[in-house]
């Protein structure tokens, strides 16, 4: 059972001093959406928390909104926002495409999945890794975070189909089959050539995952991409953070008719709250340039060592220091939420937020404010059952389901 301290500003005070009508009528409302928000099983499908993992300042058990103000995600504010389990993202940004990028990459790629198996071991009185959902109630009915892993970007596979199990074996449940350009495997949504769609090669991927029980994640990759897939997968289809482009015309969001695909397949999408992918950010030169200029430094993030990615961060959170951003909010999100449920329907929609990754927007910076998020969807007449099926009930219907599939 999750400890009751989510919604911080509940107190037994804040309880007696409202007296008006419609101040009775809001607190009720809070006293709902917390009740509900600790009954959920609630996860979170994308987060890029490894990313601080070698940074010595940062420590998974410790609060560290205060040592590392532009964190997001760590155990003690996941307890205090209510969020039961987050997948970690093993991500690598997209490099050469070669022998030796690939080597590199690969080994990239097992640093970060030992900094993971780490920071859990070092902390295995209050957190656990899971492979099933079973293995994740079983976790927090013993009241420990749950881990998930997800591969963020295919690349460390390179063109060695064996590379796909050895991932799977490691521990994790998704593949993200592309990141920001296109790769061995598939066309990404941000890149210049787009319209291949899967490889021959990334068709033997997507069949691999299936026989291993692997969720499949389309975010991040192109249309044509993403329509392959869905001819292909067997099992259903995961957009791990992604939003609705109707709403918010970014190429890396997914449109009316893939949403309607995504509920075709029983897959889920995994609403996501980076601002820019909530909302068309507003104009704002200086800030631009500061940021193409940090991209153009650090060679636009590919194949960093860990100490150019913590200048690299460091700089880049300094431009939003200089030029702030007016971030989407908790009922710009919940607007996307809305749309996505008319769309593809209540049973194929849920939560990834890309924290760490960028993710955050106004009323939910990071994992301690997530039950905003669930106070939102009760002002706008969500029952609790579709609530728990929003935070998790969705997304491990989809794991559970995949799992199923293996080997047909």
């Amino acid at each position: 059972m999750k400890p009751a301290y989510i919604f911080p500003f509940l107190t037994i005070i804040s309880l007696c001093i409202f007296s008006s009508a419609s101040a009775q009528r809001n607190e009720s409302l809070e006293v709902k959406a917390a009740r509900i928000h600790l009954a959920a099983f609630t996860v979170d499908s994308h987060t890029d928390a490894p990313l601080n993992f070698s940074n010595k300042k940062f420590d998974v058990a410790k609060d560290n909104s205060t040592t590392m103000p532009f964190s997001c995600v760590d155990f003690p504010r996941m307890r205090k926002g209510g969020l039961d389990a987050v997948f970690l993202a093993v991500f690598t940004s997209q490099g050469p495409r070669t022998a030796e990028g690939n080597a590199k990459v690969k080994a990239k790629a097992e640093m970060i999945f030992d900094s993971i198996d780490a920071a859990v071991n070092r902390h295995s009185d209050i957190s656990g890794i899971a492979t099933s959902p079973h293995d994740a109630y079983k976790l927090v009915r013993k009241n420990k975070i749950v881990v998930f892993i997800g591969v963020e970007n295919g690349y460390p596979i390179g063109n060695d189909l064996s590379n796909v199990k050895h991932f799977y074996d490691r521990g994790a449940r998704y593949i993200t089959l592309c990141h920001t350009k296109n790769n061995d495997i598939c066309t990404s949504s941000t890149d210049t050539a787009n319209t291949t769609g899967l490889t021959v090669f990334g068709q033997q991927v997507v069949k691999e995952m299936n026989r291993l029980g692997m969720m499949i994640d389309v975010s991040h990759v192109s249309d044509q991409s993403f329509y392959d897939v869905i001819k292909m997968s067997k099992a259903p289809v995961l957009a791990s953070h992604s939003c609705a482009r109707t709403l918010c015309g970014n190429p890396r969001n997914l449109n009316d008719d893939m949403l309607r695909a995504i509920a075709g397949n029983n897959g889920v999408v995994q609403m996501c709250i980076l601002s820019d992918y909530v909302k068309k950010p507003l104009p704002n030169p200086e800030r631009d340039s500061a940021r193409q200029a940090v991209r153009k430094k650090y060679n636009n993030f590919q194949d960093l060592k860990d100490e150019q990615w913590d200048a690299a961060s460091a700089e880049w959170h300094a431009v939003d220091k200089s030029f702030p951003q007016q971030l989407a909010t908790v009922s710009d999100v919940v607007d996307h939420i809305d749309y996505m449920v008319k769309i593809a329907g209540i049973d194929h929609v849920g939560i990834g937020t890309d924290f760490d990754g960028g993710g955050g927007i106004e009323g939910c910076k990071d994992v301690s404010q997530m039950g905003n998020i669930t106070l939102e969807l009760v002002k706008r007449g969500y029952c609790e059952k579709d609530i728990k099926k929003i935070w998790g009930g969705n997304l491990m219907r989809v794991m559970h389901d995949t799992a199923k599939k293996a080997g047909s």
